[in-house]
Formats: structure tokens, C-alpha cells, sequence
């Protein structure tokens, strides 16, 4: 009888587990979002406060959202999108469109839904809404895509359906439940996830000229997913490596090997 009991304790004991594990996990395809996406949605000031001669804009998304977002002019006839990562909002990706603009780049430093007192809730469908519009207010001009980290996953879906005349990939991930993985080992984050982020697969569709660009100290994205990311790349391919930076320092948000290799690409490609 005893060991019975003890069969059965066991088995409500590894029920309970059971339990409290489909819950967890429940809870995290409910709420997976918010750890993705980490938006400051706080209003930003006016550009021309932050950035000399910048100028607010705005854009209408293709599911009826108004976006604000900074354009910095310049006297170069390529422009530089940007696409930030999964925190913050524009306000701190104004040192690299200062330096771009130092460089003469016009720059479109675009906030997600959500992000920096825009409506809506990021999703990476919405993610692709966003950059689409931001595209398009940009008309005919030439255009070099810059995406940091999960904006690396936007801009290549973008390059895919509105293709660049050149695109820089910072700190890219190959898939956004690789970049998770190395966050949560200890969860089944591929089974789980609802937003992908495939850049190595879509990459392989884009032929204009690719930079990759990463830190050898970057623990957040792994520089050996850069790495396989420029290895899929179809079209011509360079890579920069930042030597002791990691992915959130100020190397690979204004540092000299960033800028220089933007500026280089635009270089390249601007028009005849």
C-alpha cells in the first residue's frame, strides 16, 4: 500500500509540473510580444530640436496608421532609410543621423507603430506596414536601406518587395528564434514564436550590394549570426567587423567603421 501511495504522489507531483509547464508556456505565446518588442513610445520633441536642419514628417500605413517620423536633408542623391531595433525610439538613433547627415546622406529615421507616440501595437506584419510607408514617402529617390538588429529583418522583408539601391545590416540576425534562443536557452523559442524575421531566406532573394556590419563583442546577436547572414547573401556581400564592440555601444550606432561603411555603399551606388 505504501507503495502505492507513493506511485501516486509521484504521478500528482509530475501532473503539477505538467501543469505549471503548459501554463508557462501558455503565458508565453499570450505575451511573447512584449518580450520582442521593447518600444519607448514616449512623444519625441521636434526634430529640428535634436538634429540641425531636420524637419518632422509623416506617412499613412497601408492599414490606416500615421506615423511620425525625422528627415534630415542633404546634398547626397542617396538616401538613408533607417529601421532601429526592437527598443528605444527615434530620439536614440539621432547620433547616427547626425553622422550620416555629416556625411551629406539625407536620412529617414522612421519610428515603428507604437513607437515614439505613434499609434498601433508592433506585430512583424505591422513592422512591414510601417517600412513600406516610410518607402514610399521617399518616392523615386535612390535609396540605401539601414537595418539595426530587428531592423535588419525589416528592411530585408522591404528589400524583397521595394528593392534598394543598397542595404547595411547591423548586428543581423539569421532568424529572430535564433536571436531568441541565444536570450532563452532553456525554452523552445522556435516552437513558440509567432513573429519570424527570416533574413537569411529573404536575403537570398535581394541582388543589390549588402553590408553586413557587427561587433566581435556583440553577446546579444552572436557576430556568427552576421556571419551566415552576409554567407547567404545573393548579391555582392562586404563585411565589417568592429572589434570589441558589442550591440548596444556606441560603435555600432555612430562609430567611424559604421559611418564610413554607409557612407562607401552610397558611394557605390548613386546614380549616374
Amino acid at each position: 500500500m505504501r507503495t502505492v501511495g507513493r506511485v501516486t504522489t509521484m504521478a500528482r507531483t509530475a501532473l503539477v509540473i505538467v501543469a505549471v509547464l503548459v501554463l508557462l508556456l501558455g503565458l508565453l505565446w499570450i505575451f511573447q510580444r512584449r518580450l520582442i518588442y521593447l518600444p519607448d513610445g514616449t512623444r519625441v520633441p521636434p526634430a529640428g530640436q535634436v538634429i540641425p536642419g531636420a524637419r518632422d514628417v509623416s506617412f499613412t500605413t497601408g492599414d490606416g496608421l500615421t506615423l511620425g517620423a525625422w528627415y534630415v536633408p542633404g546634398d547626397h542623391d542617396v538616401t538613408v532609410l533607417v529601421a532601429g531595433g526592437n527598443a528605444g525610439n527615434r530620439l536614440h538613433r539621432a547620433p547616427l543621423a547626425r553622422a550620416l547627415a555629416a556625411r551629406g546622406l539625407p536620412v529617414l529615421l522612421m519610428d515603428y507603430r507604437g513607437y515614439g507616440g505613434n499609434p498601433g501595437t508592433p506585430t512583424e506584419e505591422g513592422l512591414r506596414l510601417d517600412a513600406l510607408a516610410a518607402r514610399a514617402f521617399l518616392g523615386d529617390a535612390r535609396v540605401v536601406y539601414f537595418g539595426e538588429s530587428l531592423g535588419a529583418g525589416v528592411v530585408t522583408g522591404l528589400a524583397r518587395e521595394r528593392p534598394p539601391a543598397g542595404l547595411v545590416l547591423r548586428s543581423p540576425f539569421t532568424d529572430l528564434a535564433a536571436a531568441g534562443q541565444e536570450a532563452y536557452p532553456f525554452l523552445p523559442v522556435r516552437a513558440l514564436l509567432r513573429d519570424r524575421f527570416p533574413v537569411s531566406e529573404r536575403i537570398a532573394d535581394v541582388r543589390a550590394p549588402v553590408v553586413v556590419v557587427y561587433g566581435t563583442a556583440d553577446t546579444i546577436v552572436p557576430p556568427r549570426l552576421s556571419k551566415a547572414v552576409a554567407k547567404a547573401a545573393a548579391g555582392p556581400v562586404t563585411t565589417v567587423e568592429v572589434p570589441g564592440a558589442g550591440h548596444n555601444d556606441l560603435a555600432l550606432l555612430a562609430g567611424h567603421e559604421l559611418i564610413g561603411a554607409v557612407a562607401e555603399l552610397a558611394g557605390r551606388v548613386r546614380g549616374p
